[in-house]
């Protein structure tokens, strides 16, 4: 059972977000989610569900839409780095969730996303985190309905001003009380 099949899915093959298309590297995102989410609940190697994906899933048809060809080399790091720095990762979210609703408490195809826009926040500086953000927002709005879109925004963004300061000038702070 993949992710997109799951309770909190709200349309099986994500859409195409505000970009209007799914890129390849914003549909090797939605595997790489798919991936996470199926190695967090299944407790498989991530190495043998990244093979499933990159032989056998990438392409496939769900629900009557055909997936779009993925990034492939971008799908393999997503899931191997998130698998690699999981604890790291949590910590990262951690700092920057209310402390009423920590890490431990998200659901998990939402974790996995917030885990790997941590991931590409920190180690792909190749792409703008403003991007990074904006697909990931795209991502948890085509699969929840609540609140969800708004945490990943607020949380990737409070990560991203932290690890990448020099992306984002005066004007983009958050005013000052008062």
């Amino acid at each position: 059972m993949t992710a997109t099949r799951g309770a909190a899915s709200k349309r099986p093959g994500g859409r195409p977000g505000r970009s209007g298309g799914r890129t390849r590297r914003s549909v090797a995102r939605l595997a790489a989610a798919q991936a996470l989410y199926q190695i967090e609940l299944g407790g498989a190697a991530p190495e043998d569900v990244l093979r499933e994906f990159l032989e056998q899933r990438l392409g496939e048809e769900v629900e009557g839409v055909r997936l779009a060809p993925a990034d492939r080399a971008m799908l393999a790091d997503l899931v191997r780095g998130v698998a690699a720095r999981r604890v790291e990762l949590d910590d990262m979210l951690a700092a920057v969730l209310d402390p009423d609703w920590p890490v431990e408490r998200l659901e998990t195809l939402l974790h996995a996303m917030l885990r790997a826009g941590v991931f590409e926040l920190a180690e792909r500086r190749d792409i703008p985190a403003r991007v990074v953000i904006s697909e990931y927002l795209d991502l948890a709005d085509a699969f929840f309905d609540g609140k969800e879109p708004a945490m990943v925004n607020g949380v990737l963004d409070r990560v991203a001003r932290a690890l990448r300061p020099e992306e984002f000038d005066a004007r983009d702070a958050d005013p000052a009380p008062g």
